[in-house]
């Protein structure tokens, strides 16, 4: 298999398992308030066992995402787009602004990600380190 097919294979199967825990959290196929959709996937060549991930969440106006934990994996979220609360433990509560970045420690709870506008849309790349074999990196806490 060459490089692409490799690229190719690994984002469909990371499709495959972020598709699986978003249908478990929107309880359907549309989300009235996100929708979130693969980027990329690669192993990470100078650290073996390592894959870096990365989806990006398309924010409705007004959209909210339920609060949730990546497991074990290292998360930079990127705003690409609006502007995204978010706060993460007990961090404090901070909006951020396209070309604003935040980090996640692994096993810290993620309590608030919400577009801050009612009218416009907003867009974030979330980027993960986890296992090779970590393939739920979104657990969503219980309603």
């Amino acid at each position: 298999m060459n490089f692409v097919e490799t690229v190719l294979a690994s984002t469909a199967a990371a499709c495959i398992a972020l598709s699986a825990s978003h249908a478990a959290h929107a309880h359907g196929i549309d989300d009235p308030h996100e929708h979130i959709s693969p980027a990329f996937q690669t192993a990470i060549a100078n650290v073996p066992g390592k894959t870096m991930t990365a989806i990006i969440v398309d924010y409705k106006p007004g959209g909210v995402s339920q609060s949730h934990r990546h497991g074990q994996a290292f998360v930079v979220g990127y705003v690409l787009q609006g502007e995204i609360r978010s706060k993460v433990d007990g961090g404090e509560e901070r909006v951020y602004y396209a070309g604003e970045s935040w980090t996640e420690a692994p096993g810290a709870h993620h309590l608030i990600s919400e577009n801050v506008s009612k009218t416009k849309p907003a867009k974030l790349l979330a980027i993960f380190v986890a296992d090779d074999n970590d393939k739920n990196l979104v657990i969503w806490d219980k309603k």
